[in-house]
């Protein structure tokens, strides 16, 4: 009878974690995945601020017959920033792995393995979609589609990072009338829109990714002009949030449903601040990836006001 428990005091604190991994621990790991989702595109923005998106021309390798870097190939710090950011896409993978098996381990439900899941698949496919956007010289339309699916990963973290602290037996629960959630999705729609001409106003915009191709590549459309769609798209947007936070207080809504449409509102309202900065003082470099920044933060916290309507309660905390 002594034997399995001296095996168990001798086991590694660290492994025990593993193996039994809790739901904070799971969750902890869920936002460092989410973290680390939305901070690898504002290194991505640096790479297109600073020019520097050939300094490793070509993909898998960061130059021909080198995977680092090479002294003279290109200027050393426009290849220290490009493959800093494919470093970091290892970062990303190695948190998305974590979350798979700390899942897995926990016996977690089908549909929280399938969102760790999909963000190590998504995670893999987009480090294949940025080696073909170098390999087609960082046309615009190419950097657009290796973007937003890096919003669509940011939202299916954040939705991981939700559902991870439910109870996976309990039944599902609306937590607040369905007109609210509708709001929320329409709101996500509408979000969409702002995402993808977002990166049309960029990708007519001044900053190319890479210093020595000036404006080949880019999107032969106003800018001034996609900037008023843009907006335009962005007001619809707040429109629809404000509308479910409205129902929210009318309905005396859940408190964290309620607090979250306060945060995402607030958040919108500071993107949209960035957005009038750039248009009036023509795109200045740093506010790129503030922007950036923001996109993934409102499009975390939409997120989360989507996941709030409906739980598996009670929520494990």
């Amino acid at each position: 009878m002594t034997a399995p428990v001296a095996e168990h005091n001798n086991r590694s604190p660290l492994l025990t974690v593993w193996q039994n991994p809790t739901i904070r621990f799971q969750r902890m790991l869920a936002l460092i995945l989410l973290i680390c989702q939305g901070g690898i595109t504002v290194t991505g923005s640096l790479v297109r601020v600073t020019g520097s998106g050939l300094g490793c021309d070509t993909w898998p390798l960061c130059h021909e017959g080198s995977l680092v870097p090479v002294q003279g190939a290109a200027p050393w710090i426009h290849q220290a920033i490009e493959f800093g950011n494919r470093l970091l896409a290892f970062v990303v993978a190695a948190a998305a792995v974590a979350v798979v098996i700390a899942v897995i381990n926990a016996k977690r439900s089908k549909i929280i393995k399938g969102l760790a899941w999909a963000s190590f698949i998504g995670v893999v496919i987009q480090a294949v979609i940025g080696g073909i956007s170098v390999h087609l010289d960082l046309k615009w339309w190419a950097v657009a589609i290796h973007f937003l699916p890096s919003m669509v990963l940011v939202w299916i973290a954040a939705i991981l990072y939700m559902r991870i602290a439910e109870t996976d037996s309990a039944t599902p629960t609306q937590r607040y009338p369905q007109p609210i959630q509708w709001m929320a999705v329409a709101a996500a729609v509408a979000l969409c829109f702002v995402l993808v001409t977002g990166t049309m106003v960029t990708g007519s915009g001044p900053h190319s990714g890479d210093s020595g191709v000036g404006m080949d590549g880019r999107l032969e459309l106003d800018t001034a002009m996609l900037a008023y769609v843009h907006a335009a798209c962005m007001y619809i947007y707040l429109i629809f949030t404000l509308l479910a936070f409205y129902l929210l207080r009318k309905n005396k809504g859940p408190k964290d449903a309620y607090n979250t449409a306060i945060v995402l509102i607030l958040l919108i309202l500071v993107q949209w601040a960035i957005g009038v900065i750039q248009f009036q003082l023509g795109v200045p470099r740093w506010t790129i990836p503030a922007h950036i920044a923001m996109s993934s933060a409102v499009v975390a916290f939409s997120a989360f006001l989507y996941a709030h309507g409906q739980r598996r309660l009670p929520t494990l905390v």
